[in-house]
């Protein structure tokens, strides 16, 4: 009998007590955009203070070499706002993501005015060394990735101050490799610009443009990748660099309605259908697992890797080999599988060096945890809404899911362009 009682009494205390809520499982979206933050708050709420200098916990390779280490802080601006640039173009809502999106975009332009002006702590080393023509070359791209969102708002003495900034950069002479899209990239920004707003009074370089163009016609190699100068390079390059830069500096081109020797529009037409095939073969390389092969240099890079199949899906031109489902699956379940367990930030919250995790080992010469923030060019999806269907399409299994799992997928095939070009004249 009492052992009767106790049990009812302790049936009784359990209903009594409150349920345990299962924490709701986060939607890729809301997992994207809350990572995106992570990365992104610490660099812009300090630099729109002016403090990001100050208080940036830094780190460099092992093996840094001896250039200027302040480089740093305009590495991790810029590469930082070349990948949330289409995120922060969004029109503001008032949902959790996009108050957190206001804030972003609020100090963001905070932080572009400081980056240029010489009496903020935060101002940027402008024209120091060799490196600032790279990360000169993301602010550009940024610019034009978010052009109403993040160039207009900003007042007519900043513009000038960036275009000033951007043209003494000239004096670099570029290596004979990817980095000719650094000077392509930011003088077809200054093209596009200017031709949108004829008070600013800094003409581009037309040759810079061009030659880059041209050159980048030699180093194709075919099946959607490029050699990094005249030796070809097996590394992720035609990721971080050729593709994106390439693309974008011949719309804006386009948009400047440049009238020169190059006919942008054909040659933008093939970049995009290599653009295309490389973002087949970069779907192709995501295990079931959600890891990718690491190879080649600059792997601190993380998810860079992955930056055109990305700007496909923003772009919402991915190929048709390619659904909305599957690419967003395979991206999300390689940030998991980045993300979620290893320590990829320090105390301070910014990024470490590293893979997946903390492993300063895998550092290249020239590597500083500036550098990382590479990784959100894979976020650029973010720019597409909430209600578009890269996000609301059921997920899919991606290409290597269902190779391994005996379903049908997909056979690739050897792929040659079709549109050829010449000068007008």
């Amino acid at each position: 009998m009492q052992r009767t009682t106790l049990i009812l009494l302790l049936l009784l205390l359990s209903l009594s007590l409150p349920a345990k809520t299962k924490k709701p499982v986060q939607g890729d979206r809301e997992y994207w955009a809350s990572l995106a933050y992570k990365m992104a708050q610490p660099v812009l709420e300090n630099m729109a203070h002016g403090t990001l200098q100050k208080n940036m916990m830094t780190e460099f390779s092992p093996s840094f070499d001896n250039r200027n280490r302040k480089v740093l802080y305009m590495e991790c601006f810029g590469r930082l706002m070349a990948g949330i640039a289409p995120w922060l173009a969004l029109p503001d809502d008032d949902t959790a993501e996009g108050i957190k999106r206001h804030q972003l975009r609020t100090w963001s332009l905070q932080a572009y005015k400081n980056a240029v002006d010489k009496q903020s702590p935060d101002y940027l080393c402008w024209g120091i060394g060799g490196q600032n023509l790279v990360d000169a070359a993301y602010i550009a791209e940024s610019f034009v990735r978010a052009y109403d969102a993040l160039w207009k708002p900003l007042d007519h003495a900043t513009k000038e101050r960036y275009l000033k900034e951007f043209a003494a950069l000239r004096k670099i002479d570029p290596p004979y490799t990817n980095w000719l899209l650094f000077s392509s990239t930011i003088e077809s920004f200054i093209a596009k610009a200017t031709a949108d707003d004829p008070s600013l009074h800094v003409a581009y370089d037309q040759y810079r443009v061009n030659s880059a163009c041209r050159k980048m016609e030699e180093w194709y190699v075919g099946d959607g990748w490029y050699s990094d100068g005249p030796a070809f390079a097996f590394d992720y390059y035609s990721s971080y660099v050729f593709h994106p830069m390439y693309l974008e500096t011949l719309k804006s081109m386009i948009d400047a309605k440049a009238n020169t020797r190059l006919d942008y529009q054909r040659y933008y037409d093939r970049e995009l259908l290599r653009c295309q095939k490389y973002a087949i073969i970069l779907e192709r390389l995501i295990s079931p697992e959600g890891t990718f092969p690491v190879f080649g240099r600059s792997i601190p890079y993380r998810m860079a890797a992955m930056q055109p199949l990305a700007l496909m899906a923003w772009q919402r031109t991915l190929p048709k080999e390619l659904t909305n489902g599957q690419v967003r699956a395979a991206l999300t379940k390689v940030m998991h599988r980045m993300f979620d367990k290893e320590n990829n930030f320090n105390a301070g919250g910014y990024l470490t060096i590293g893979f997946c995790g903390h492993q300063p080992a895998v550092a290249d010469w020239y590597t500083n945890n500036g550098s990382l923030y590479m990784t959100t060019l894979a976020f650029m999806p973010l720019g597409l809404p909430a209600d578009d269907p890269f996000w609301t399409d059921p997920a899919q299994p991606w290409t290597q899911v269902k190779a391994w799992n005996g379903q049908d997928f997909t056979k690739d095939h050897r792929w040659q362009d079709e549109i050829t070009t010449k000068d007008k004249w």
